[in-house]
């Protein structure tokens, strides 16, 4: 097998924790014998748990020495919740390391490599780089930026509908389009809508529809002048984190932050709304590293005016609305001319019949 081929199943194994490792990154390991036979493999699991080469030199046993690690991310170098990955393969008599990728955190990049080389360790790094990249683009991202990477998702008519006139939206796609977009809740850390997405259709923002994890229910109202008794409020199902601005009434304030599970996060004002760029600055500083956005149309908007979506999920449903007082499915104010439009890069489409997913990067180099 060529170093193309195990990193390629080092991936597989990263992918298999999809969800799960946040505010880590997914990362998977192979190791390799001398005479070229897989003998280890393993993947990190979750945050706080054996990172991806531990889990596979466990399973190696004692076949590790001289040994190859192939690796979808640069090993740490660092004490965290765990551990330095590279003090272990170094231990366990691993001669050569391929990587990846190089890791952005700035207490590893670089120093994971050179760390293993200065114990005589060969490094390789850039094998399937752009793979580990888009794998991990969450915590890349994160990493780079210092704010969550942002996915905005939609379910659309033909003509761009996402709601009838009537504020009807119930449904514009099939079951496999909705179970695939609850997928998708339980791969970020938060589902974040606006305040006319909880008072008109009352939803539980959960993952019902699959297996995994609940995401962070975020809801913007500025004032606080949602019901208490609203399911996102009251159903227990998963963490509910209110964000209002300083012109919010203290008193319902402290009701919100008085019912279980429910926190109150108090984000900067910017034309009478919650100042979306504050809301991402505080988010990361709670290890928030991924918002999936599902509002209605205005909160899309604002999000896209304010050139903070980093991935598009468009579901597109075989039908039509019409209407010019239908709504689209982004808002706001939009480009004014052609050149202002935002085109998708890295494009992948997915049939879920009778429904298509469309999902692409609204900039190169996220």
């Amino acid at each position: 097998m060529t170093d193309e081929e195990y990193m390629q199943m080092a991936l597989d194994l990263a992918e298999k924790a999809r969800g799960a490792t946040s505010p880590n990154p997914l990362v998977g390991c192979v190791i390799v014998s001398p005479d070229g036979h897989v003998v280890g493999k393993g993947y990190h699991h979750k945050a706080g748990e054996p990172h991806a080469e531990i889990n596979a030199m466990d399973d190696a046993g004692e076949k590790t020495a001289g040994a190859t690690a192939y690796v979808t991310l640069e090993p740490c170098s660092h004490y965290g919740r765990t551990g330095p990955c590279c003090e272990a393969l170094i231990k366990a008599g691993i001669k050569k390391v391929v990587a990846a990728a190089t890791d952005p955190n700035p207490r590893v990049s670089g120093r994971g490599f050179r760390r293993l080389e200065e114990a005589g360790v060969e490094v390789v790094s850039g094998v399937l780089a752009d793979k580990a990249y888009r794998q991990n683009e969450i915590f890349m991202h994160y990493m780079k930026t210092g704010r969550p990477f942002v996915a905005l998702k939609y379910a659309m008519t033909l003509d761009g509908k996402i709601a009838t006139v009537s504020g009807d939206s119930k449904w514009i796609t099939g079951v496999k389009a909705r179970t695939y977009a609850h997928r998708l809740r339980s791969w970020y850390d938060a589902i974040l809508v606006g305040r006319e997405t909880v008072a008109q259709d009352d939803p539980s923002l959960t993952v019902r529809l699959v297996e995994g994890k609940n995401p962070l229910r975020i809801i913007l109202d500025s004032k606080a002048s949602l019901p208490l008794e609203r399911k996102v409020f009251t159903d227990g199902a998963a963490d509910t984190l209110l964000v209002v601005t300083p012109q919010a009434l203290q008193e319902k304030v402290r009701a919100f932050a008085d019912l279980p599970g429910v926190s109150v996060l108090t984000a900067a004002e910017r034309d009478g709304h919650v100042d979306l760029s504050d809301l991402l600055q505080q988010l990361a500083k709670k290890d928030v590293t991924s918002v999936l956005v599902e509002g209605g149309s205005d909160i899309h908007g604002a999000f896209f005016d304010a050139g903070l979506v980093e991935r598009v999920y468009a579901f597109i449903a075989p039908s039509l609305i019409g209407g010019n007082k239908s709504r689209p499915a982004i808002g706001g104010q939009g480009a004014s001319t052609m050149e202002q439009k935002v085109t998708l890069q890295e494009v992948t489409t997915l049939p879920l019949e009778p429904d298509l997913l469309v999902t692409g990067l609204t900039r190169k180099g996220v």
